[in-house]
């Protein structure tokens, strides 16, 4: 198919504008439009057999699916909650490493390293509660609470901003004790964990200044 002629297919121009309309995560986000572009050419599809030209089927396949402006806020509500069960995940990677990173540490700074093993219990319940709330028996029966995700963003941004402090003190004090290896292992755990969430976190933020 010509350039032109993808130009002019409604189903094309409807899901191009309706990702334009969705920041966020790629992935999903051009998951999702894929999805609904299928939904599309099955409702065109089903015009066609009861005798509606293709390209007039296309129209009404877009006109049932609704504008762009009112379809693009549902899709980034349905992104946000995505991305907060991505958060979840990177949360729950992040746990074991801080704990080997606290143990690494305790070794060398006793009681001080305590830190640590409270940000890998942050992230172990962040994990768990934002995994359960968006896919298990508990989601199915009351929902998804509204204010979830922005739960989930803030509290792994302070997280991950835990773990970025960690990294630098534990690089810091690895050059003025016997025991810097073992201090800088656990200072490149814990920049891997910040890493790992870190990013994570900002898409969610940013999916949900989009979703409002």
């Amino acid at each position: 198919m010509s350039a032109p002629q993808q130009c002019r297919d409604p189903l094309l121009v409807y899901t191009a504008q309706l990702r334009a309309a969705l920041p966020g995560p790629a992935r999903a986000a051009s998951r999702m439009v894929e999805e609904i572009h299928h939904g599309l050419l099955d409702a065109t599809d089903a015009y066609v057999r009861e005798g509606v030209p293709r390209t007039d089927a296309a129209h009404r396949a877009v006109r049932d699916f609704g504008p762009v402006a009112e379809l693009a806020p549902e899709c980034r509500r349905e992104l946000a909650l995505a991305q907060t069960r991505h958060t979840a995940r990177a949360a729950a990677l992040c746990a074991p490493l801080l704990l080997v990173c606290w143990a690494l540490a305790r070794t060398a700074l006793g009681a001080a390293a305590a830190p640590l093993a409270i940000l890998a219990a942050v992230s172990a319940l962040l994990a768990a509660a934002a995994l359960t709330a968006t896919g298990g028996p508990a989601a199915r029966r009351f929902g998804v609470p509204e204010a979830l995700p922005r739960l989930v963003a803030w509290t792994g941004t302070g997280a991950s901003a835990g773990m970025a402090a960690a990294t630098l003190v534990l690089s810091c004090t690895a050059t003025a004790t016997a025991h810097w290896p073992l201090l800088l292992l656990a200072g490149a755990l814990s920049a891997a964990s910040h890493a790992v969430l870190g990013t994570s976190v900002r898409v969610c933020r940013r999916c949900l200044a989009h979703a409002g």
